[in-house]
């Protein structure tokens, strides 16, 4: 199988289990399946620049963008926060779990071999350890944004405070203007 059918499935075949969602869980995660995507192109623009890895290969025409960042972050985010979300340990156990798979066989060893990926810079453990980090800003970021979606039931510090003016008496308000 050549790179480019490998990379391309990574970009593309994981949005095919999104059929597999609930709808409401789609709008729920798909910002942190966002943010997720963006800011490990962030880190792996970082990575690159600091000589931490070296892309090989990419999908054409995406140039130093990695197809697993767009594709196959993206949805698998999603998926691990409808299964553990709310259960912190839970969902850190799932990610450290996922990441010894990426950092330690697919960064390691699978996309070297093919020629795709490399590190050449930092060890695989130092590359697990940023995205244990990486982890937890997404996990953070979930929490703040179901923050900003649940309307808040607190009160101000002024209460229920009523208008200052004296209600008009009935005899008052019937009373046409121009009299």
């Amino acid at each position: 199988m050549s790179n480019q059918v490998i990379l391309w499935s990574m970009l593309l075949t994981p949005f095919l289990t999104l059929f597999f969602m609930k709808k409401e869980d789609v709008k729920r995660y798909m910002p942190v399946g966002l943010f997720s995507a963006v800011t490990s192109a962030i880190i792996g623009d970082v990575g690159v620049t600091l000589g931490f890895w070296v892309h090989r290969e990419t999908a054409y025409p995406l140039h130093s963008l990695m197809p697993f960042d767009i594709g196959l972050n993206l949805v698998l985010t999603m998926w691990v926060f409808i299964f553990t979300y709310r259960r912190f340990w839970m969902y850190m156990i799932t990610n450290a779990i996922l990441d010894i798979g990426f950092d330690f066989f697919l960064f390691q060893y699978y996309f070297p071999s093919r020629d795709i990926f490399n590190l050449v810079g930092i060890s695989p453990f130092q590359s697990y350890l940023i995205t244990l980090g990486h982890a937890l800003v997404i996990y953070g970021y979930q929490m703040w944004q179901e923050g900003i979606l649940v309307r808040s039931e607190r009160t101000t510090f002024l209460g229920n405070l009523q208008p200052a003016t004296k209600p008009l008496s009935r005899d008052q308000e019937n009373k046409p203007d121009d009299e």
